[in-house]
């Protein structure tokens, strides 16, 4: 049996980047350290993290039960006036948000005060498209998350549109709404803000699907760009199954097959990732002994 490992799969750089943040801060101080929001999707890090004392302020939460203290941004980002109030109440801000994340940010605050109409492709319930909201002013926008919702949107001919979407969006998806918006009538302006990451690890899955018996995608279970590797995995295989770690592994599909692929989302450990690696490679080798 082959293993196939998609090169690109385990963390990216905007996660890499929020986690090594917030150890350089354990290394300084390892008091009152927080992070707003889990620093990233992934269940197991955060818990590790935990256990070293750094706490997670949920969105909502009573800030004043907390002392001051360091407070790192998520990955994901979070709403302008969130850093403002955090800073009122004396913490001491650290943002670790994704620069892709952020250049979203800064696109939809000028161009929302140039008048534009703003639409996102994504999930409305994603902390970071929550996030990018909390960047519009007061003007309209739109969050819209397939074909239907842009053949569904319905601005006045010749009004300013501006498209962005989520970071880690289905890239194809994407260019089809963009395609159905092209055809309205709007004075559109598209920015495809889906990071080169997310698009070369979304093509190189799709990749490693089609050339296996069975496909493996590596993720936190609120991940969104695992579920979305997952989908794309599965559209080409449809033997392609979704796990956490090594312990969510059915064995039984491995039995009678020549190949494996594995991939994993950009919030994946580079130990998991090994773990599942290292244990469909045992497999294979085991049968292989029984062979011979």
């Amino acid at each position: 049996m082959k293993v196939l490992l998609a090169e690109s799969a385990g963390f990216c750089f905007g996660v890499k980047r929020a986690l090594e943040t917030v150890y350089e801060e354990l290394d300084k101080n390892p008091e009152h350290i927080y992070t707003y929001g889990p620093i990233i999707h992934n269940e197991i890090v955060v818990g590790e993290l935990e256990k070293k004392g750094v706490v997670v302020i949920e969105e909502g939460d009573d800030l004043s039960k907390y002392e001051p203290g360091v407070i790192i941004i998520r990955s994901h980002g979070v709403p302008e006036n969130t850093i403002i109030d955090l800073e009122k109440r004396g913490f001491t801000i650290i943002n670790a948000t994704c620069p892709f994340v952020q250049k979203i940010q800064h696109s939809v605050k000028k161009y929302d005060k140039e008048d534009y109409k703003i639409v996102i492709t994504g999930d409305i319930n994603h902390p970071e498209v929550q996030g990018i909201i909390g960047w519009i002013g007061s003007h309209e926008y739109t969050v819209i998350k397939d074909v239907e919702d842009a053949r569904d949107l319905s601005f006045e001919k010749g009004e300013k549109v501006l498209v962005v979407s989520q970071t880690t969006f289905n890239f194809k998806k994407f260019e089809d709404i963009v395609e159905i918006i092209k055809k309205k009538g709007y004075d559109l302006l598209c920015l495809n803000t889906i990071c080169n990451a997310t698009w070369e690890r979304q093509k190189e899955a799709s990749e490693v699907a089609d050339k296996v018996d069975v496909m493996i995608v590596i993720g936190g279970k609120h991940s969104s760009n695992s579920r979305k590797l997952y989908e794309i995995c599965k559209e080409k295989n449809v033997d392609t199954y979704f796990i956490q770690t090594v312990d969510d592994l059915d064995f039984s599909v491995l039995k009678s097959i020549d190949s494996v692929g594995i991939t994993a989302g950009a919030s994946t450990p580079n130990k998991i990732i090994e773990e599942v690696q290292g244990t469909c490679q045992k497999k294979a080798l085991n049968r292989c002994l029984k062979h011979q």
